[in-house]
């Protein structure tokens, strides 16, 4: 299927999930994702994601709707799809006593026109630790060797998830070059990540998911856009917010205060901005700790997120930051989806999902 003149390599379609008791994780979801794009699903804890993309990986049957890879079904016809997709689990599960050399040689013998050992590990950063064993590795040197199997087969897709946990900053910067360098080659890529300016930085389009529904999707900027830019400062000794020109001839559209620090929200942040610093010049007074952006991609996760469970009636927590997820969800759905996380990701290995 072509959209707007491009190949769309995977293909989502209402789809849905239901786990054992009921409990309907993702609720009839569409998106599409182009030959050469990369996609990012973004979502709280709990809103589907990991269940969607194990759907896309065809780690198991979707309980209503349509998914395609590549043009097939991903679960019905896997040997079609297998050798064409490179999948990055959140765990890799392996062989504590192997060495890194040794895991990735067995892991090549299951992976149809496996690039070399050496090459792989390369690519990853790891050439310098090919003799030590899984064990030693550090967090962030295990997420690297997850990277390098999943692209021993120089895949056409390429499923992440959660690529940089555990790495520290150079790590995540490298991760990010290369998965730049991936895309820019024509790999298609969807990552899921709590890591919200890594999915900024990286991602072409994006969906937002919460509780198993899609309720946000766009370029990062036409996400970020749908939210107010801010300008705060602090009133000088003796002004009140009263004294600014009235706050909508600005274009200010809501506003906090507290003591004397000032928040304006606005969706047209020139003219507020301006609107501010010329009355600020014309009182001959300072601006102290002045600040005008525009909104961020955490600052919409955080409102589209609220916002959607204000609108269902669900109680979604929003502890999510850049870097942290969000918390969602009972006791109850936690332990299945984990249960069935677990189960799948050994699952993975086992019949060598194509890395």
């Amino acid at each position: 299927m072509k959209t707007n003149g491009h190949e769309d390599v995977i293909e989502v379609t209402d789809l849905r999930r239901v786990y054992g008791g009921g409990f309907e994780a993702v609720r009839g979801i569409t998106f599409s994702v182009r030959r050469g794009e990369l996609f990012a699903l973004l979502g709280t804890n709990g809103a589907g994601k990991t269940s969607t993309v194990e759907l896309l990986e065809g780690l198991a049957p979707a309980s209503g709707g349509r998914v395609r890879i590549l043009g097939h079904d991903p679960y019905t016809e896997r040997a079609a799809v297998r050798p064409r997709i490179g999948v990055m689990l959140q765990e890799g599960g392996f062989p504590s006593e192997l060495t890194v050399t040794e895991t990735v040689r067995m892991w090549a013998g299951c992976t149809s026109g496996a690039r070399p050992v050496g090459e792989a590990l390369e690519i990853v950063g790891l050439g310098r630790r090919a003799g030590v064993r899984v064990k030693q590795l550090s967090g962030g040197e295990k997420r690297r060797l997850d990277l390098a199997l999943a692209l021993l087969g120089r895949p056409e897709v390429l499923f992440l998830d959660e690529p940089t946990t555990g790495l520290d900053a150079e790590g995540r910067q490298d991760t990010w070059a290369l998965v730049r360098d991936l895309r820019d080659q024509g790999t298609t890529v969807l990552l899921t990540t709590h890591y919200l300016e890594e999915a900024e930085g990286l991602a072409d389009r994006l969906a937002i998911l919460h509780e198993g529904s899609v309720a946000a999707t766009g370029t990062p900027a036409e996400v970020t856009a749908s939210q107010p830019s801010r300008i705060s400062f602090e009133l000088p000794d003796g002004y009140f917010l009263g004294d600014l020109p009235p706050l909508g001839e600005l274009g200010v559209t809501g506003h906090d205060v507290e003591g004397r620090a000032v928040v304006l929200r606005t969706k047209e942040l020139q003219r507020a901005a301006t609107g501010v610093l010329l009355w600020a010049e014309r009182a001959r007074v300072e601006l102290r700790r002045l600040e005008v952006r525009s909104a961020s991609l955490e600052e919409a996760f955080l409102r589209i997120a609220r916002e959607t469970a204000a609108r269902t009636g669900t109680g979604a927590g929003t502890g999510a930051g850049t870097g942290a997820g969000t918390g969602a969800g009972t006791g109850a759905v936690a332990g299945a989806v984990a249960d069935d996380k677990a189960l799948t990701g050994t699952k993975a290995r086992k019949d060598g999902v194509s890395a």
